[in-house]
């Protein structure tokens, strides 16, 4: 009985402190951002190239047709780190069929975590920015201004979508035909 009186407070306290001493802090939501900065490296000539493109977009690098479905990061505050949705096939000259290489979220401070695999080509993620470099940044909204304090500093919040003008704009993109209506 002496035994249980005394186990009984230890075993209280330790259970309180793991339900509310160990609490992890909570993880700020990742902000979308309309322009993914990638890096591709192609392995037979050993040429990098550095591009950006709009999310919604699709670009063309090699045999490599590369979609931009997301692009999102961390808010100043948390860990840097930026991710992209990226889906990505290959239309070889031969085939007549594309063929999936990837299709997944690529982060830029671990490559390695979710890396493309493929012969010739790598690509991975650098950076999400808030518009293409050599571009004017997007005008402030004003309905965004009239909502700040007076006197408080614009943030560097992520723009609206800019319009998709992608090298491969100009190239044929294989995508599959929705199969007729039966009508």
């Amino acid at each position: 009985m002496r035994i249980r009186k005394r186990v009984r407070p230890v075993v209280s306290t330790l259970l309180a402190l793991c339900a509310f001493g160990f609490a992890l802090p909570a993880r700020a939501a990742m902000d979308d951002f309309p322009v993914v900065k990638l890096q591709s490296l192609d392995k037979v000539t050993a040429r990098t190239m550095t591009f950006e493109a709009n999310v919604g977009s699709t670009v063309k690098f090699g045999t490599l047709y590369i979609k931009i479905q997301a692009c999102r990061k961390a808010p100043p505050i948390e860990t840097p780190e930026s991710a992209a949705f990226l889906q990505v096939w290959e239309l070889t000259p031969k085939a007549e069929e594309s063929q999936w290489i990837f299709s997944g979220w690529m982060f830029a401070s671990s490559p390695a975590l979710s890396p493309m695999d493929h012969p010739i080509y790598d690509v991975w993620v650098l950076d999400c920015l808030t518009h293409k470099t050599g571009e004017e940044p997007p005008a402030p909204d004003p309905a965004d201004a009239s909502a700040a304090p007076e006197g408080a500093a614009a943030t560097d919040a992520p723009a609206a979508p800019v319009a998709s003008d992608t090298p491969a704009a100009d190239t044929d993109i294989p995508v599959e035909e929705p199969p007729p209506s039966a009508e």
